[in-house]
């Protein structure tokens, strides 16, 4: 039984894979939070958490379905490494601006811009990747393990995050993510993987991309999946989004009942 829950590890290039993404994973989710704390830090102000969520995230929204076809026409592992180094320099350049007391606001949401761009070349560009370190007998297994991996990084990284913000700042959040991309990129490129070399240039596939928006709208079980999907991304995001105002409410009660206590 155990053998088949697993057996898409049974293929090296998914088993480095697997191992670099959990890595990178948990510091892009402490990312999250350590961001989330210092936009609050900066503005006190609950509208502009809202702002760096869509600022973030809108570039995905409405990139993806381009990008999705970038896949499909050129090396999936190149795509990825690319953005991944993208995002190591994204995190980078937010600590030292952050370390070096430099940051400002807009540095935080222009920042956040580029890393949704970065993410919507990076998603597709992986999800495209996994039938060819697995094959297509273990695809659906390797899915699957992908997406525990993602969960478990959820749940390790935001402890970390609030942990390293409370010692030492949100600086040192974004130092440690960029650090854990190093773990993704050595493992892609340890790959030993054979991609087809794709389609490349030629016109774009504008028919291609009308057809994929038809069906999903046409697709009732596909529309409910696309909207789940989307519900549970932002209730995840908003968790961690609003974080940094449930405390500082409950810090405010806090002082303020024992202020009434004392008299």
């Amino acid at each position: 039984m155990a053998q088949e829950t697993f057996r898409a590890l049974r293929h090296r290039n998914f088993r480095l894979y697997v191992g670099g993404m959990a890595v990178s994973l948990a510091g892009t989710y402490m990312q999250q939070v350590a961001q989330s704390w210092l936009v609050y830090r900066l503005t006190k102000s609950e509208w502009m958490l809202g702002v760096s969520v869509f600022c973030a995230y809108i570039p995905m929204l409405v990139l993806t379905p381009f990008t999705g076809l970038v896949a499909d026409r050129y090396q999936r592992r190149r795509i990825v490494m690319v953005a991944q180094t993208a995002a190591m320099g994204q995190a980078l350049l937010l600590a030292v601006l952050t370390l070096g007391g430099w940051v400002q606001i807009w540095h935080v949401l222009l920042l956040a811009v580029f890393l949704g761009v970065a993410s919507a070349f990076d998603v597709p560009g992986r999800q495209a990747l996994l039938v060819h370190l697995v094959g297509k007998e273990d695809l659906l297994n390797a899915i699957s393990l992908n997406s525990t991996t993602f969960n478990a990084a959820r749940i390790v990284g935001p402890p970390i995050a609030g942990f390293v913000v409370a010692r030492f700042g949100e600086g040192v959040c974004f130092a440690l993510n960029a650090a854990s991309f190093l773990a993704v990129l050595g493992s892609l490129w340890a790959m030993r993987i054979v991609e087809p070399a794709g389609t490349g240039g030629g016109r774009w596939p504008t028919r291609e991309l009308l057809d994929g928006f038809r069906y999903a709208w046409d697709k009732k079980a596909v529309r409910v999946l696309l909207l789940t999907a989307g519900l549970a991304c932002l209730s995840s995001s908003s968790c961690f989004t609003l974080a940094p105002v449930f405390a500082d409410k409950i810090l405010n009660m806090g002082s303020q009942g024992y202020g009434l206590l004392t008299g």
